[in-house]
């Protein structure tokens, strides 16, 4: 399973915090409240119960006492109820006559042996708290308070809080979110300067004033960021003065070596044979300068302008003797590019030179258009390219290992790199991909518009 990132941890982080607390305060919050209105509500049933058996008490003394209408005097309300045990009778109102179900046999016996008792119970499936106040030995007085009422205020209570809990949780989401981008800013900001800079922008930088906080990382991100432009364009440098100096006895060795290859007729074979391997090297040797000073102007910014890339996709093809029939168009009604036209001169014959030293030549050449970029194809019939070399086949001094174990050394291994080089320079991409059929296809985007 992929990791999730640190932004949606943080958050998550945030939002379990806030639940688990909320959560937490709402359960000791409910219990503290159900504990103090169910005392609350015991203590107003032991008074009423103690005060209804004074007033029962106190008529029973008289003579010939109506018990039945002196439980009817009293003022018991809607939820109360009372009741009577005389002598193995029950005594209550005709509306409490359900009313001695609701008292456990253990709570009667408690109160039989003289002992006033108080107990929760559940009758007719409410919440009740049933008082016993014993009167004589064979009298006892039950007084029934239902608590239907408290049993829905806390479970309203119960609701509320819940939704608080869950409320709370929504903010801690939101207020983790809030701070994970705000914290993630710079992040994001040290991210996509390294993006720039990978494409190429060596110009990219921080600015120190937009995160005070974050002064001493702006500052050595920024001298990293100058040491590397540095060394960079020291290696340019070094790379096109060496390239440079080595063209003037470069040609020289050139022009001798071509003397001697005209006269290889008139040589003894060991000497001829000598003669063909110092003339091959000697070319060899100058395309590897020109790549290399090639490369060394592939930092400068692309120089655009209108080029009619089908004349010159044409003019490739002839300069290679290539039949102008593998010129093929797609989506492409404009045939005029806004393109530096030496850069995608040099990416089409590169990605034909390519296709016909290890690809067996090329099988199509493809012009087209997508939604926001030109795109150029080069199709070839080779052995394709390996998964492992597509990671690898645009960097410089790199072959394809079909290249390798052929024997083949006519590469400089810069070709490609040439043309990842003009591909970024114009803000587009480069990729090789598998030709169906078999064989490699070389995909070229450009932009429409300059990036």
């Amino acid at each position: 399973m992929r990791r999730a990132g640190l932004r949606a941890r943080v958050t998550a982080g945030f939002t379990i915090g806030a639940l688990i607390l909320s959560a937490m305060m709402a359960l000791v919050s409910y219990q503290l409240t159900r504990d103090a209105l169910l005392d609350e509500r015991e203590h107003t049933a032991i008074r009423a119960a103690y005060l209804e058996a004074a007033v029962v008490r106190a008529r029973l003394g008289t003579e010939r006492p109506d018990i039945v209408e002196i439980l009817r005097s009293l003022d018991t309300g809607q939820t109360r109820r009372a009741v009577l045990w005389r002598s193995g009778t029950w005594y209550a109102r005709n509306a409490d006559a359900g009313t001695t179900e609701a008292i456990p046999q253990s709570l009667q016996r408690s109160v039989r042996d003289g002992r006033p008792t108080i107990q929760r119970v559940r009758a007719q499936g409410q919440p009740a708290v049933v008082v016993g106040v014993p009167l004589s030995d064979t009298t006892a007085f039950y007084h029934v308070d239902y608590l239907h009422e408290l049993e829905h205020t806390l479970q309203v209570l119960g609701l509320v809080l819940t939704l608080v809990a869950v409320i709370t949780a929504a903010a801690g989401a939101g207020i983790g979110w809030y701070s994970t981008r705000y914290t993630m800013r710079p992040i994001n900001l040290v991210a996509g300067a390294a993006q720039e800079i990978a494409k190429g922008d060596l110009g990219a930088r921080l600015d120190p004033a937009t995160e005070p906080d974050l002064a001493q990382l702006t500052t050595s991100f920024n001298d990293m960021v100058d040491q590397l432009a540095q060394r960079i364009e020291r290696d340019r440098r070094f790379a096109a003065d060496v390239s440079h100096e080595l063209r003037s006895p470069l040609q020289t060795l050139a022009a001798a070596a071509s003397v001697l290859d005209r006269r290889r007729d008139h040589l003894d074979e060991r000497s001829a044979t000598a003669a063909g391997l110092v003339a091959d090297e000697v070319d060899r040797f100058q395309r590897l300068v020109n790549d290399l000073l090639e490369l060394a102007r592939t930092d400068q910014p692309a120089d655009r302008g209108p080029v009619d890339v089908v004349n010159l996709a044409r003019q490739v093809c002839r300069s290679r003797q290539l039949p102008e029939t593998l010129l093929e168009r797609r989506d492409l009604d404009d045939r005029v590019w806004v393109v530096d036209r030496r850069r995608v001169e040099q990416v089409l014959g590169n990605l034909v030179d390519n296709a016909s030293r290890h690809g067996g030549g090329a099988s199509a050449i493809r012009l087209g258009r997508s939604p926001g970029v030109y795109y150029i194809e080069v199709d070839d019939e080779g052995p394709g390219v390996g998964p492992d070399d597509k990671q690898v086949i645009f960097d410089r001094f790199v072959r394809g290992r079909t290249a390798t174990t052929r024997g083949d050394t006519e590469g400089t291994g810069l070709g490609l790199a040439i043309v990842a080089q003009h591909t970024a320079a114009h803000g587009g991409q480069v990729a090789v991909l598998d030709r169906p059929g078999g064989g490699a296809r070389f995909r070229v985007e450009l932009p429409e518009e300059p990036r």
